[in-house]
């Protein structure tokens, strides 16, 4: 079967410096990958570039066996209906309140009723249990329900790839997890296909299928969530144990 994600040998820099040098990741429909490693080493950008935000200086990159680094403007827009995108911080916008929030990408995509964008609305707030939150502004919700309602807005696409840019980050340890089981709970439902980075380790395991390790713009190891904690990779070990305090020294591979 034809992964729905699948980047082959990607080389992206910045100012000369290498982040992505030659990363590799295949992700089958209905599987989440943790995408795992330290600050700076291309998580991120690898998510823009899965939704042709960037393109990169080599490799390719196909969605659903589609080339997006070579698909012109029309079949961008196309490709990224497709994804929902769930970013670190919520990025809600603080002049509306939570109903008007999720209901934006419906007015500003599909030409809807306002009943029907009504109803999907609050399916996806039941669905995260905010429905009795929607005159909410986002000053007035918690950290956590922000990130839920950013997981509504992404959910009210009905996309087939949601990709999580560090979810978790700011939030305390319980909400954290909260939110890691709020993801699992509509995932084990929906089954949609997902990108997840994270640095809560090794919770995260808990919910997802597929685990890559970057290190130095390679994804230097892809596996199971299992396998990965009970790897003897050494960079594997250093990272996953916690006793990295500092940067990497040494080039294992």
């Amino acid at each position: 079967m034809e992964p729905v994600i699948k980047a082959v040998n990607l080389h992206k820099s910045f100012n000369g410096q290498k982040v992505l040098n030659g990363f590799n990741l295949s992700v089958r429909k209905g599987q989440i990958c943790a995408i795992i490693g330290q600050s700076g080493t291309g998580k991120s950008v690898f998510l823009k570039h899965l939704v042709g935000l960037m393109k990169p200086d080599e490799g390719h990159i196909y969605i659903n066996g589609k080339d997006i680094t070579t698909a012109s403007s029309k079949e961008l827009i196309e490709i990224r209906r497709k994804f929902g995108y769930v970013f670190q911080n919520g990025a809600l916008l603080d002049s509306k309140n939570l109903y008007e929030n999720v209901a934006l990408p419906l007015r500003e995509v599909l030409h809807l009723t306002e009943k029907e964008i009504k109803e999907k609305v609050l399916t996806e707030l039941e669905r995260v249990g905010l429905l009795d939150s929607i005159h909410k502004y986002p000053n007035e919700m918690s950290g956590g329900m922000i990130r839920r309602a950013a997981l509504a807005r992404a959910l009210v696409m009905n996309p087939e790839i949601i990709l999580f840019d560090e979810p978790t980050t700011g939030l305390d340890p319980i909400i954290s997890n909260a939110i890691l089981r709020h993801i699992s709970k509509i995932h084990k439902k929906l089954q949609f296909t997902g990108v997840l980075i994270s640095h809560r380790i090794p919770q995260v395991f808990d919910i997802v299928q597929r685990v890559a390790m970057i290190y130095n713009g390679k994804a230097v190891i892809v596996d199971t969530p299992e396998n990965i904690l009970n790897s003897t990779h050494p960079l594997v070990c250093q990272f996953i144990r916690g006793s990295l305090n500092g940067p990497i020294k040494a080039d294992y591979y």
